[in-house]
């Protein structure tokens, strides 16, 4: 200390000379005798002086003996021992909490290492399980394929034997028919053996004649009779009896009628049924006369079919087992006629036959009677009243299935009366009877229902599922639209029902989540096939969510206008691969949702009409994972444009129907895109989109060669010239060049409206 003040308060020249010299007197004189201010000239340094106790007494005004004694002292002592005490205990305090700190954080580390020990055993464990379960996994998939190829050898030697007796027997057959209508040149028959088929076998025809047959069966009338004239093969194939087995191959307004009466001259024998009739079309009962084996006749719609007429067919059909007389003039005899003449007569359809009273009902079950009738159609027999219900059950006791639409006159009493003789009803479908109530399932209630439908009835409440839930324990088909006192607590009842496989509560506005997922969690919910919850906006995504949880066999999902969706329920459905059809039109779904829907990659139907919040981006996502996908309608979304097309063409090339309309924004390029991939194609509909010209029906013209049906409203740039031009070889088109109105939310020009469009308007 002394050396460094005055090293800085001399600052000599030689500062190691200085330094030498000074320690030199310092080890003269002693360290006892230094100071710090020693080695500094005594004319630098300051005047100080030390304070002595007579300074002490005069600053705190004390005497010398009271300046230090022995309580001062003491005091001194004390207040030093207690500020060591406590500088000590503090130290030691702080020493013990950094211990305990760090024994605490040494347990954390032991704990940690410890579960990281755990879980990499049980990795370890995991590992060695899963490489072992996946040679078992292979070992059981060879034996499986093992075992299915000896049972499709076992499978394959029983179908060639009996396909071998019956291609025996066909030939017998055949050779029989051939017989009659090939005789010799004294009248008689021709043996079967000079009829075979190798006598006059075409050296061109290289296919097999079962093979032929089952192309001729598809071949329309017009090219059978040129395939006719092909060979000798050929002919003798066009006229086998398999191929005329069905009338509707000659039924054409371009037939001639005598042609029809020669066909039927030489086939009568082999006819087993007809087609469903032309609305309007004159039907000639005598052509029918000769037909023995008849057993499927459909006469819906025909003018002049009478009580006369069915006294013809009745005398030349006695095998009819099917008989559809809907929408005709038949009277009381025609219904005499039914019990007298088609004792096995099984299914009957009298729908709209409005000129029957219950009388004739009665005779269905006199005499030899319809009592083998399993299937009944009354749709739109508003004449008939409760006797003839009456009347029915005490002759057709056996009846199964039960069809009565469109009948506002029908009450509980006329299935009260139906139903104390006929307790074998299996289906029963009441649509648009508004006056049914829960009195008619207590009148079913003996009955083992398999399907019930009923639709726009105010009557039915919960109790109706209450009484299905305990006396219809094998039920499989529900169908309960518009029904509006149908509550969640009636789906609860039902859910306990173990069958279930279509459930349809579609415009059942208080249906909600509190019913939907305790039916699912249910005893069906694992077997579900199709739900319909169309316009049941108190549907949310929760209920979603539980349905893509638990039902695992779910192919048809219907959620049409149900507002509270969002993409949080398409996203637990795109995890469902049994889903193949659905419909979240009028939904609040967006590109996030409608992405995520896709990743299942199994959809083959979706429509997402009416979905303002999706874009172009959404679509593209959705296509990229849906390669099977057959059906998409995307109408009523203005936003879209091109690019959505194009999507749907490059990577659903399965396309078979498309629906575009109300999209403004689509162009003539979108149908390139269209022409180019969807080779499929079948149905399309583009109404509403404005800016299409005659160059998209050009583009389909050239690359949909299998389009049926064209819908082109409102779509005024394309002109009745080429509609006629493009699109004569379709089945069906329709075409204006209006102007769109209003409800489609936008101009001639594709500017938006400001009021809204109404939703439930079907273009």
């Amino acid at each position: 200390q002394a050396l460094l003040c005055g090293v800085i308060v001399m600052r000599p020249e030689d500062p190691l000379i200085f330094l030498e010299e000074k320690i030199k007197e310092i080890m003269e004189k002693g360290l006892d005798s230094g100071l710090w201010y020693m080695c500094i000239d005594p004319s630098l340094r300051t005047n100080l002086k030390r304070i002595a106790e007579t300074y002490l007494s005069a600053i705190f005004g004390l005497d010398v003996e009271q300046l230090v004694t022995t309580e001062l002292c003491t005091k001194a002592f004390d207040f030093y021992s207690r500020n060591l005490k406590k500088f000590y205990f503090r130290g030691w305090i702080k020493y013990h909490l950094q211990r305990k700190s760090n024994r605490k954080k040494t347990e954390q580390k032991m704990a940690l290492a410890a579960v990281h020990y755990k879980f990499r055993k049980i990795r370890i464990i995991i590992e060695k399980w899963n490489s072992w379960a996946q040679i078992h996994k292979e070992k059981n998939t060879l034996a499986t394929r093992r075992l299915q190829q000896i049972f499709n050898k076992i499978t394959l030697k029983a179908v060639l034997k009996a396909w071998h007796a019956e291609a025996c027997s066909s030939l017998k057959t055949k050779a029989y028919f051939e017989s009659l209508i090939k005789k010799g040149p004294e009248g008689s028959f021709v043996s079967s053996e000079n009829l075979s088929y190798q006598s006059v076998k075409c050296k061109a025809s290289h296919l097999p004649e079962e093979a032929l047959l089952q192309i001729f069966r598809y071949v329309n009338l017009v090219d059978l009779a040129r395939c006719a004239q092909v060979s000798q093969t050929w002919m003798l194939l066009t006229q086998n009896s398999s191929i005329w087995s069905d009338v509707s191959k000659i039924i054409s307004f371009k037939v001639l009628f005598q042609f029809y009466q020669n066909f039927l001259d030489k086939w009568a024998a082999c006819l087993l049924g007809t087609p469903r009739s032309n609305s309007g079309r004159i039907f000639q009962p005598t052509i029918l006369c000769e037909c023995k084996n008849l057993q499927d006749l459909n006469l819906s719609e025909c003018q002049g079919l009478n009580d006369d007429s069915m006294r013809l067919i009745s005398e030349g059909c006695p095998s009819l087992l099917y008989l559809n007389l809907s929408y005709t003039d038949i009277t009381n005899g025609t219904l005499r006629l039914l019990s007298r003449s088609f004792p096995n007569l099984q299914y009957l359809s009298l729908a709209h036959c409005r000129k029957f009273t219950d009388k004739g009902l009665q005779y269905l079950g006199c005499g030899r009677g319809c009592h083998k009738l399993i299937y009944l159609d009354l749709s739109g027999c508003v004449q008939v009243s409760v006797d003839g219900f009456r009347n029915i059950a005490n002759g057709c006791s056996r009846i199964q299935n039960l069809l009565i639409n469109d009948m506002p006159t029908l009450t509980d009493r006329c299935i009260q009366a139906l139903a104390e003789k006929c307790e074998q009803i299996m289906s029963v479908v009441f649509l648009d009877s508004p006056h049914l109530s829960d009195t008619t399932f207590r009148a079913l209630a003996e009955c083992k229902l398999v399907k019930v439908s009923i639709e726009g009835n105010n009557r039915i409440t919960d109790l109706s599922f209450k009484l299905m839930s305990k006396c219809c324990p094998y039920i499989r088909h529900i169908h309960m639209v518009d029904c509006q006192k149908i509550t969640d607590a009636g789906l609860k009842m039902i859910a306990p029902l173990k069958y279930i496989l279509i459930l349809n509560l579609a415009d059942c506005i208080r249906i909600g989540d509190g019913g939907i997922k305790p039916f699912v969690e249910g005893s069906s919910g694992a077997t579900l096939r199709e739900l319909n919850l169309n316009n049941c906006v108190r549907v949310t995504d929760a209920s979603v969510t539980e349905i893509a949880q638990r039902c695992h066999n779910l192919t048809y999902l219907n959620l049409r206008y149900c507002e509270n969706v969002t993409d949080t329920g398409l996203e637990a459905l795109g995890n469902m691969s049994s889903l193949i059809s659905i419909d979240i039109s009028g939904t609040n779904i967006s590109d996030m949702g409608l992405g995520a829907l896709g990743c299942s990659g199994k959809i083959k139907e979706i429509s997402i009409s009416e979905c303002q919040n999706i874009s172009d981006t959404g679509i593209q996502k959705f296509c990229q994972d849906s390669k099977h996908l057959e059906s998409c309608h995307v109408s009523y979304c203005p936003q879209l444009t091109d690019e959505t097309v194009k999507a749907l063409a490059f990577h659903c090339h399965r396309l078979t129907s498309v629906s575009i309309a109300g999209c403004p924004k689509m162009t003539d390029l979108c149908m390139g895109y269209l022409a180019a991939a969807c080779r499929y194609l079948h149905f399309l509909d583009i109404s509403g989109c404005i800016r299409l010209t005659d160059k998209a029906l050009k583009y389909l013209w050239k690359g949909c060669k299998q389009l049926h049906i064209l819908k082109m409203l409102y779509c005024r740039n394309i002109t009745k010239q080429a509609v006629l031009k493009y699109t004569a070889r379709l089945e069906k088109r329709e075409h204006n060049d209006g102007d769109p109105p209003p409800w489609l939310g936008y101009d001639r020009n594709g500017n938006t409206l400001t009021f809204p469009r109404s939703r439930s308007y079907k273009l």
